[in-house]
């Protein structure tokens, strides 16, 4: 095994276990996808597994080396490239070495790794960065080219286990499939942690790690959904089978009140006609009570018990993130020109404009749209122009008069300094009443415990759905929806919901992402690529 997991656990700051007890092993060969609902602990647990981070319980034991591509990299913003990937000090013995200097302690540096500049080049070529030198200062670099250099890191250090933390999210669509491409053709054990559904696909194993703990699902991605798909089914019907059984429950006891009840008046009515001494009535009719309030009490607590499950499960099904959406109708007949483009460019630096070639396009009505591009392509200064938010140098751009709402990476149209409900009412132009806002806040998940909560702590898949809800509370249906990045920080479950909203939006989408399968899903029509 090439590790070897015992009895972790790791407590937060706050005194709360973030998961606890885990055992498991990583043996030779395969890709494994470990997958979870944000929080649950998938990044902490890859620093673990990778030394970067202690345990508050249980061990880690290694048998070969291991390497970590992270997810976020301000750690290494005071470093130079080399210094990043940890080959600093060899690089630095080598060219001592080169040099003539016979300094034993250079020769055990380097390792016999006399190859390591090829390493280096070769890799930096494989990944697009000849331009990047190995002194070049990290911080220097973009989102994509830091992700990229602790891929070619890889290749670099050569490791029997790769740790990877979402390695798809800074990456455009190229550099993606080169990911891809290595993933497939590979022979290291790789464990990667992502909500790329696309890069999941070449999982050969899934681990989903919930509160309850790590389970190990034995096939790829769509044997992962396939199992999932069953486990929500046996859940949806012991739900049914606990909301069925509590009005049985009721029922019965309803019954059996009455029915101890009318046994009761019969007996008074038999004691009177009988003539029968009254202390042996006041005697009868106490035991008669006595047995009333004992069978009462024993129906009231199999009532509760069954009513404390039935709480229980609906609890998990709202941690389960069951969000109905209700996308009214667009108002805008299909067909209608929204946006035309005719030999569209921007400026960029003096005397230059950001694309090759000027843009010509036409959105309609109805239209779903993708714009794709390498990072740096100008996505998100299309979108920019599209929301009327700024003029191109070059060329004509008509906006036709509608309603549109942007979606971007951040939700910037929640307010952080309001709370869920208060942001719910700022969008509220239709005149819902209170008690009408907060069954949609409950659609969407937010129960009453989190309408006074601040946006600011909210979740990128609390703030995304409290976007979508604000969008579905206004009077009228947004004409056109544009999305810049949506679903990068989502996990898989807010990704769902995400691509169910969209595609039950019937009005014009006009989408960036790099997610393929959310492209698809939501049934994009049309594609603007930019060069």
């Amino acid at each position: 095994m090439l590790l070897t997991v015992q009895d972790l656990s790791f407590i937060l700051p706050s005194g709360k276990p973030l998961f606890q007890h885990l055992h498991f092993s990583i043996g030779k060969g395969g890709i494994t996808g470990l997958v979870g609902d944000n929080g649950t602990g998938k990044s902490t647990l890859l620093k673990i597994l990778a030394g970067e981070l202690p345990p508050a319980d249980g061990a880690v034991l290694h048998e070969g080396q291991v390497y970590y591509v992270p997810q976020h990299f301000g750690q290494y913003n005071d470093l130079t490239v080399a210094e990043a990937l940890g080959i600093a000090s060899r690089l630095d013995a080598l060219q001592a070495i080169l040099e003539g200097n016979t300094d034993a302690r250079y020769f055990e540096e380097l390792q016999d790794d006399w190859d390591l500049e090829e390493r280096c080049r070769q890799a930096f070529s494989d990944w697009g960065l000849q331009d990047i030198g190995l002194l070049h200062c990290f911080s220097s670099l973009s989102g994509g080219e830091k992700t990229r250099t602790f891929l070619a890191g890889i290749d670099i250090w050569q490791p029997d286990l790769v740790l990877m933390d979402e390695p798809t999210n800074h990456l455009d669509t190229s550099t993606r499939e080169r990911l891809y491409d290595w993933v497939t053709t590979n022979k290291t054990q790789v464990w990667l942690a992502s909500h790329d559904r696309q890069l999941l696909q070449y999982c050969d194993h899934i681990c989903e790690l919930t509160s309850a703990g790590l389970k190990m699902y034995g096939g790829g991605f769509d044997f992962y959904l396939e199992k999932k798909a069953e486990e929500e089914a046996a859940f949806q019907q012991r739900l049914s089978d606990a909301e069925k059984s509590v009005r049985v429950a009721k029922r019965k006891q309803q019954e059996t009140f009455e029915q101890q009840q009318n046994d009761t008046n019969r007996g008074v009515k038999k004691t009177q006609t009988n003539n029968i001494p009254k202390g042996l009535i006041n005697t009868l009719r106490n035991r008669a009570e006595l047995s009333s309030a004992k069978l009462k009490s024993v129906h009231e607590k199999k009532l509760t018990g069954l009513r404390e499950e039935l709480d229980k499960l609906r609890e998990q099904e709202l941690l389960q993130g069951n969000m109905r959406t209700d996308f009214g109708d667009a108002r805008l007949h299909a067909g209608k020109i929204l946006v035309k483009a005719d030999h569209i460019n921007v400026s960029f630096r003096e005397n230059s404009t950001l694309w090759s070639q000027p843009l010509s396009f036409q959105i309609n009505s109805g239209d779903r749209v993708a714009i794709t591009g390498d990072n740096g392509s100008g996505k998100s200064t299309l979108i920019s122009l599209i929301m009327g938010n700024r003029p191109p140098a070059q060329g004509e751009l008509y906006l036709a008069d509608c309603q549109r709402v942007l979606l971007d990476q951040e939700y910037s149209l929640v307010d952080r300094n309001k709370t869920v409900l208060q942001q719910l009412e700022s969008f509220n132009d239709g005149g819902l009443l209170d008690h009408e806002l907060k069954v949609r806040l409950n659609r969407f998940l937010f129960d009453q415990h989190t309408w006074h909560k601040p946006c600011s702590v909210l979740s990128g898949g609390e703030t995304l759905r409290l976007a979508l809800c604000c969008i579905m509370v206004r009077n009228n249906t947004p004409d056109m929806i544009i999305l810049d990045e949506p679903a990068n920080n989502l996990d898989l479950r807010n990704l769902s919901i995400l691509t169910r909203a969209m595609a039950a939006y019937n009005g014009t989408l006009v989408i960036i992402s790099h997610d393929i399968v959310f492209l698809e899903e939501v049934g994009i029509t049309q594609e603007i690529h930019l060069q």
